[in-house]
């Protein structure tokens, strides 16, 4: 069985430095483990600088990791969940990395 590792960078301010709702990610929190059973949140905020437009954007944010197996519905689940957050959060963009990992 092949084991995707997904982390999601969730902001804690929006694009104009305002705080992200508290529930906004408690409720992708619960999302991810209705859906699959299980996260992993690193709760420790992670600073992000990036530029587009020729804007330079300042990001605070945690990361949330869920390790499920490869498969094709998954991966779409993760394709249009990301424009979801990208709409929640009011961002230009969510980053949302996937991997191949071995667990032991």
């Amino acid at each position: 069985m092949l084991i995707l590792r997904y982390e999601i960078l969730l902001p804690l301010k929006y694009n104009d430095g305002s705080p992200v709702e508290d529930e906004k990610i408690q409720l992708t929190k619960q999302e991810l483990v209705d859906r699959f059973g299980v996260v992993t949140i690193e709760p420790q905020s992670i600073l992000g600088l990036w530029t587009h437009e020729e804007k330079e954007y300042e990001d605070e944010l945690i990361k949330a990791i869920i390790d499920v197996e490869h498969t094709k519905e998954t991966e779409k689940f993760f394709i249009s969940y990301k424009e979801i957050l990208k709409n929640r959060f009011r961002q230009i963009d969510i980053w949302m990395t996937a991997f191949f990992i071995r667990i032991i």
